[in-house]
């Protein structure tokens, strides 16, 4: 099938003269998308699951949450921010917290949050973030260390054995 880009005027153009059994499936495609918009859009939050988790006041731990594709200006801010400006190693965790919108039952992520977040799971995050903002997936491939044999693993959280 042929790929074109359609200006919103020029829509009912290329439908009305799709001829060949290609472009009906394009003119089927077009209709569908207008009566149900982003059945298959972009995917732009990924669910994750913390290795530790955090920990919060009251002793609850909260693992589970979500996160965001970073927009640029997501990576932008934290370049005028006093705190990174002091420490730049701090630029992660002001990063981590505009685009995690859920740990556990918490809806509001701040940077006092992600500061009091184990290393470990830090180092996780930071990780997750890069794999669905670079490469737009959560899955990693890996080698076992005893048998040597490669398979893939989701990053996002599922246990062994969930479906």
């Amino acid at each position: 099938m042929r790929r074109r880009t359609v200006s919103p005027g020029s829509l009912e153009e290329l439908l009305d003269a799709a001829s060949d059994p290609e472009e009906g499936a394009l003119r089927a495609t077009v209709s569908a998308s207008r009566s149900a918009p982003n059945q298959q859009g972009l995917r732009t939050e990924f669910e994750f699951e913390l290795p530790r988790g955090y920990v919060d006041e009251d002793g609850n731990v909260h693992r589970r949450g979500s996160m965001r594709l970073a927009t640029a200006r997501d990576e932008l801010r934290p370049q005028i921010d006093l705190r990174v400006k002091e420490n730049p190693a701090y630029l992660s965790v002001v990063l981590l917290s505009q685009v995690i919108t859920r740990l556990g039952e918490i809806k509001n992520v701040h940077a006092e949050i992600v500061e009091r977040m184990y290393a470990t799971d830090v180092a996780f995050l930071q990780d997750f973030y890069r794999r669905i903002n670079s490469e737009g997936h959560t899955h990693a491939a890996v080698t076992c260390p005893l048998c040597s044999g490669s398979f893939e693993v989701d990053l996002s959280g599922g246990r062994l054995g969930e479906s």
